[in-house]
């Protein structure tokens, strides 16, 4: 998984290590998206040595944690269980996959407090499913998100550097030139079917002098990296809970590609799981999910009104998948009919799930989409305290009337429209034309 597998996140790592108040560092995300390899690639570039645990692989780990929580003791015996001493002060200490250990969990708070100086780093896939109060060292602890890789960070993995140079420039200022603007929409559609986890963008990077070749191994790789999930599933839920979560998990892209025309519609619980058709029995499967960051749920509001967290509902959101290449694959749909943007109103799916993909990613934690009266909006997200609404458009046709429903309620500063048009704006409506390869560097 080691081909140009550079990541944004680097930074954000770097800046936890140069900080003052340092707390142990937990990385969080969904299994697959390159926790690890990245948390190991910091230790190789930033650091005189990295001592790596896991507790899943070396369950004798536990052991030490179980006399008492004192840092100096626990770091003495790892020293011993490598080989070689740890230096607390210069070196990197990684954990993966303590989460069936909850003293190893609690000893991150004794860390924190006795041993400030130390650089200790956690990788965890499906910590949030199994904390309880007891074991979780609240406030002692800084917590990451490690997304799938973004399109940026994919053309990063192909090297596409003269893209890369334009992409970064404010196109306010510096205007896409239209031969740039088609390379990074064919680029764009190649995201569309590989998607942002990392053994996926390898496979491509390493094939891609034969397309369908390239295309195809993806898709088996895709194929694997599923499997990963519903093992996950059945191994970390209980019986009956994984069934419900499994039905879940497939409900999504199923309910996604009976989109047509307009946004994504709300999830709908009826018809997920036989006999069951109101939220409240689905609600652990689908929060399930949602933390074990398969899932993305986008509140559906009716207000344009800030916060929004008050004028949402539980049981009414939207429910998107956590990749845009595993999307096409659990759609099987397949690589040319994406490639070629043939695969008629049903490419606004795509589209919607890419931008939450690329919102989320640019730090946008908290999604919402806007439905009132007969108008509905993909997106409404809140940016310097100003409810700024997002039009999403899988081509160049950017009609808009919800947009202008809402522009004409509410009275945001600008409206957005991400489509397949190149950046525009238009002063008097107040419109912001983004690209939709532009996402992530929103807002601008």
């Amino acid at each position: 998984m080691g081909y140009c597998m550079k990541r944004t996140m680097m930074g954000e790592l770097l800046k936890w290590k140069g900080g003052i108040d340092r707390k142990p560092l937990i990385l969080k995300g969904v299994r697959q998206v390159g926790k690890t390899h990245l948390l190991k690639e910091f230790g190789r570039l930033h650091f005189p040595e990295v001592h790596y645990f896991n507790f899943e692989r070396q369950p004798g780990l536990a052991k030490i944690f179980e006399a008492d929580l004192v840092p100096k003791r626990i770091i003495e015996e790892l020293s011993f269980t490598l080989g070689r001493s740890i230096n607390i002060s210069k070196d990197l200490i990684i954990f993966d996959e303590i989460q069936e250990f909850p003293k190893a969990l609690t000893s991150l708070k004794y860390f924190a407090e006795e041993c400030p100086e130390l650089y200790l780093c956690v990788a965890e896939s499906l910590l949030g499913l199994h904390l309880n109060s007891g074991s979780f060292p609240v406030g002692k602890v800084t917590f990451q998100t490690l997304r799938p890789m973004s399109f940026e960070e994919f053309l990063i993995a192909n090297e596409d550097n003269r893209s890369l140079e334009i992409l970064r420039k404010n196109p306010i200022t510096d205007q896409i030139p239209q031969i740039v603007h088609e390379h990074l929409w064919e680029q764009l559609k190649r995201y569309f079917v590989v998607g942002g986890l990392p053994e996926a963008v390898a496979t491509y990077c390493k094939n891609k002098d034969n397309l369908f070749d390239a295309f195809s191994m993806v898709r088996k790789k895709q194929d694997d990296l599923l499997n990963t999930y519903y093992a996950d599933i059945s191994k970390h839920s209980g019986k009956i809970n994984a069934m419900h979560i499994d039905r879940v998990f497939r409900s999504i892209p199923a309910q996604l590609s009976q989109v047509q025309d307009g946004a994504t519609a709300r999830f709908k619980f009826r018809g997920v799981i036989p006999g069951i058709t109101h939220y409240d029995r689905l609600a652990n499967a689908i929060d399930w999910l949602e933390n074990a960051g398969l899932a993305v749920k986008v509140h559906v509001v009716n207000t344009g009104l800030l916060p929004f967290k008050a004028y949402s509902k539980d049981n009414f959101f939207k429910l998107l998948l956590f990749d845009v290449g595993m999307l096409g694959c659990m759609c099987d749909l397949s690589p040319k009919v994406i490639l070629d943007y043939d695969y008629g109103s049903y490419k606004g799916y795509f589209a919607e799930n890419f931008v939450a993909q690329e919102l989320l990613g640019a730090g946008l934690d908290h999604l919402c989409s806007w439905q009132e009266n007969k108008a509905e909006l993909e997106f409404l997200v809140e940016i310097d305290g100003n409810a700024i609404p997002i039009e999403v458009k899988s081509g160049s046709v950017t009609r808009a009337k919800s947009l202008s429903v809402f522009a004409e309620k509410y009275k945001p500063p600008f409206q957005v429209i991400f489509s397949a048009r190149a950046f525009e704006v238009d002063q008097r409506r107040r419109n912001r034309y983004y690209p939709l390869y532009l996402t992530g560097r929103f807002p601008m």
